[in-house]
């Protein structure tokens, strides 16, 4: 989230001049009948105004002004759902005012929330859907906090006797791993141990991974489906690098798979891959619902395979309908509407429908990829056939432009394709990335197509790549 400061981008200007900028602001239609009446000056912008407006003036200045936002459904930079349909779209509106943590005021969504986490509990092979513990979270981010909270915990419950409370522990984890786990070892003090890039290998390498755990290990980071290229990490391999570590060392240290996106996207599209609650080393796993779980921002979930790997005093326990409702979160009051918009998902699609969208999201993916790739002008590092994400590079022995240029000139034509430098050890490596979500249709991916074969020709025309900050790019890790 970003820390917006309050300078005023018009300081400087004259009072006089900005009183009229404020009065020009206001479109004389605005007004309800009199089309001139109380037209004196739009409302400051950046203190409280001293009195009301009329609620159409309000809506149309925000809306007005929100109309030089990105148009969402054109951004390939996120992951994050960008359509819905609209009969979910007024389920959301009818649950807005209901307060998520409230669980004794609005019992039915609190029971909605539990039936997610059963499904997804049978979703991902628990032993016991039933008992298995979990919760929805405002996404994946509070959702990694949550378990490396767990780790950390169990951890400390094990080495009290031999640790005092100031010990430093470690979580180990690839560098591709999304900035939640950064910010999670800043704030709660663990040490981040991360396995580096190495040629062609972008993700982590379970050889590696378990070179750098030592008994001060809380847990092994696993992600099913990087944001950098789209791929799979080998979890089922992490997990039996670990199981022959313990054979060795007697180091039992557990593994959480972050399937941000690849968790509702596997189940699917690849049900003989092992990676979830199979693997007995798997104690957790996230998925953020507004992803490929097919729901609006605000909405994510962890999940613990039982009990006994969330420990009982980091939950918060709340009666509801004679009945004990646990919860397990860091923030508290927060809308319930887009856990009614993922049960109302779950049931509308059911595992076929899910299936549909999730491999016409694969198939565009990789049939995009393939398109680019024959323009001759790049190469590919990922094909979309993991998750439906590829990233691509500037073709070997092309040198007047790069990909901070091709990325400029499709925004030109209204697409958000992020450019963005890898990590240690590949730093020489900058790529685009396209996600492909649900309502990116066939129709949409040709016409980047078109627009990308436009402005080709001109970029080649380029006697070199344009001078421009590369160290404002970003790897878009929403």
């Amino acid at each position: 989230m970003p820390l917006h400061r309050g300078a005023d981008r018009r300081a400087g200007v004259p009072e006089a001049e900005r009183a009229e900028q404020r009065r020009l602001s206001l479109n004389p239609f605005y007004g309800e009948a009199d089309p001139i009446s109380g037209m004196t000056s739009a409302p400051p912008v950046h203190r409280l105004p001293d009195g009301p407006i009329p609620p159409n003036v309000a809506y149309q200045l925000v809306h007005d002004e929100l109309m030089l936002d990105g148009n969402s459904r054109l951004n390939l930079a996120t992951f994050v759902t960008t359509w819905m349909e609209p009969q979910a779209t007024v389920l959301l509106s009818e649950c807005r005012d209901k307060n998520m943590i409230d669980k004794d005021e609005y019992p039915r969504t609190a029971e909605l929330e539990r039936r997610c986490v059963v499904m997804l509990a049978d979703l991902w092979n628990a032993p016991d859907p039933a008992a298995a513990v979990g919760c929805s979270t405002t996404g994946s981010s509070e959702a990694c906090m949550l378990a490396g909270m767990a780790f950390k915990r169990r951890w400390t419950k094990r080495n009290a006797k031999r640790y005092p409370a100031s010990a430093r522990p470690n979580l180990v984890m690839g560098i591709n791993v999304q900035v939640c786990w950064e910010k999670f070892c800043d704030f709660w003090e663990v040490e981040a141990r991360t396995v580096p890039m190495e040629g062609d290998r972008f993700h982590i390498d379970p050889r590696a991974a378990v070179a750098l755990c030592d008994e001060n290990t809380i847990g092994v980071v696993a992600v099913l489906g990087s944001t950098f290229d789209g791929s799979y990490e080998p979890v089922a391999e992490v997990c039996a690098a670990l199981d022959a570590l313990q054979e060795r060392t007697g180091l039992d240290i557990p593994v959480h798979v972050d399937g941000a996106s690849g968790a509702m996207v596997a189940p699917f599209l690849d049900e003989d891959l092992v990676w979830d609650f199979r693997l007995p080393r798997v104690a957790s796993i996230n998925t953020s619902g507004h992803k490929y779980g097919l729901v609006y921002p605000g909405v994510g979930w962890a999940l613990w395979r039982s009990p006994a790997d969330l420990p009982e005093e980091l939950v918060f326990r709340v009666n509801y309908l004679g009945g004990d409702m646990p919860t397990f979160a860091l923030n508290f009051s927060r809308p319930g509407a887009q856990v009614a918009a993922q049960y109302y998902t779950f049931l509308r699609l059911g595992r076929d429908g899910y299936r549909a969208v999730q491999q016409t999201a694969r198939d565009i993916a990789t049939k995009l990829a393939g398109q680019i790739e024959g323009l001759g002008a790049f190469r590919l590092l990922s094909r979309g056939d993991e998750l439906p994400v590829f990233a691509f590079t500037i073709a070997p022995g092309i040198e007047n432009f790069d990909v901070f240029d091709v990325s400029a000139r499709l925004r030109q034509h209204g697409w958000l394709v992020p450019a963005y430098t890898f990590p240690a050890n590949r730093e020489d490596l900058s790529v685009l990335r396209v996600v492909c979500r649900n309502g990116f249709s066939a129709d949409l991916a040709a016409l980047l197509m078109a627009d990308l074969e436009a402005v080709l020709p001109e970029l080649r025309r380029q006697p070199h790549p344009l001078e421009r900050d590369k160290a404002a790019a970003t790897a878009f890790h929403h």
